[in-house]
């Protein structure tokens, strides 16, 4: 859900940014260049071009060095998504680093992210990331499938995806990530089960599954339009995900939100921040922010309309919200929900003086009676049957 908009002006970065929880925050960078567009991709990326990379790293260090915080805030996670981060080179990254730590108070022990595809990184430049402190690599592999991945319009191979793996081993990443798709246009159950084999055989940490969502405008939304693929089907992606819970689990994975598996303590301690209502500031082109209490505000999605607000000295903010009482305690019920555990609503209550079981009666009642939600005094969370049609439940606190 995307709050409703109450509020919005062009704010400086210095103007907004206040630590208002005693919570540690999350940082959030956006790299939004691609060797190439994939065909399902509507996020705010473009083909990379080294002139304006250069000139959007410096502009990334400029918003980040305009953040004058009364006191330093703390962060102990850092995330460079996109976007392919891994077009970097290491002195980029430790450019817009060294701008980081002198912003925020970075923890010693900080998560540091960044998204990398296969075939876009050597086992010099992963050894240099590592030694400027990315200890965690999430790896954007989709599927071990070369045809599959060339209707994606991917840029990689199955094979540039297991040396990419073992160069991150030998470059001492102990803490990797992988992403696959479900439900491709054509993917057959038996093809999905291959995918999870061969993932799960090579033990990454941590396991992200998408369905694949196809866009309006997107060349893909195109190909299926035009009759070149069939349209993914629902009840095929949900048998793909019934067979991915059942596999995780022999395998000794944990599954701790609706998407995402690790092994023991390798949560993605990034993304649970947004799952669990802690402040993130995010820095570049559509990059997000949250204050951890009710603010919210987005950056300019285009690329180079972005390095020129900044390279004239205005702000890239775009959009401002401040929700109200009965909208942030929405928003954390249903962020919440996508976590395995739930939501606590004795903490909810304190943080929101709401009392859920009287203001969703009705909702709580037709969850509860058709299987989909597990509820009692302290906590409210999604059943297996829920998550799988989770998005019917959290459209209740919309």
């Amino acid at each position: 859900m995307r709050p409703p908009r109450a509020r919005s002006s062009l704010m400086q970065t210095r103007d907004i940014i206040a630590p208002s929880s005693m919570q540690q925050a999350g940082i959030y960078i956006h790299i939004p260049f691609c060797r190439a567009r994939c065909s399902y991709c509507d996020f705010a990326t473009g083909t990379y071009q080294a002139p304006l990379a250069e000139r959007y790293v410096h502009a990334l260090v400029a918003e980040i060095n305009s953040a004058q915080l009364c006191t330093l805030a703390d962060a102990d996670t850092i995330y460079f998504g996109g976007g392919t981060p891994s077009l970097l080179t290491p002195a980029q990254l430790e450019t817009i680093l060294r701008a980081v730590h002198a912003r925020f108070r970075v923890a010693p022990d900080a998560e540091v992210t960044m998204e990398m595809n296969p075939g876009t990184v050597t086992p010099e430049t992963l050894r240099a990331y590592r030694s400027l402190g990315v200890n965690r690599a999430s790896f954007g592999l989709q599927t071990f499938d070369d045809e599959q991945l060339r209707r994606l319009g991917r840029t990689h191979t199955a094979d540039d995806a297991r040396r990419t793996l073992a160069n991150l081993r030998a470059a001492d990443f102990t803490n990797i990530s992988f992403d696959l798709i479900a439900g491709l246009p054509g993917q057959t159950i038996e093809q999905w089960a291959h995918n999870m084999d061969e993932a799960l055989a090579l033990r990454p940490e941590h396991l992200s599954l998408y369905l694949l969502e196809v866009h309006e405008g997107t060349p893909l939304a195109d190909q299926i339009t035009r009759g070149m693929w069939p349209r993914p089907d629902a009840d095929t992606a949900a048998e793909m995900y019934r067979l991915l819970l059942e596999r995780i689990a022999q395998a000794d994975y944990e599954h701790y939100e609706i998407s995402n598996f690790c092994l023991r303590g390798h949560e993605s301690r990034h993304n649970l921040k947004y799952w669990t209502g802690a402040p993130y500031f995010g820095f570049g082109c559509s990059a997000h922010s949250f204050d951890g209490a009710r603010a919210r505000w987005a950056n300019e999605r285009d690329t180079a309309r972005y390095v020129e607000l900044i390279e004239t000295n205005r702000s890239a903010i775009v959009e401002t919200i401040e929700l109200d009482e009965r909208e942030a305690s929405a928003e954390s019920l249903f962020l919440g929900l996508r976590l395995m555990r739930g939501v606590n609503l004795a903490q909810h209550r304190t943080r929101f003086n709401t009392d859920i079981h009287a203001q969703y009666a009705d909702e709580l009642a037709r969850f509860d009676d058709a299987g989909l939600i597990q509820l009692d005094d302290n906590w409210l969370r999604l059943t297996p049957a829920g998550v799988l049609l989770s998005n019917e439940v959290f459209a209740a606190f919309v």
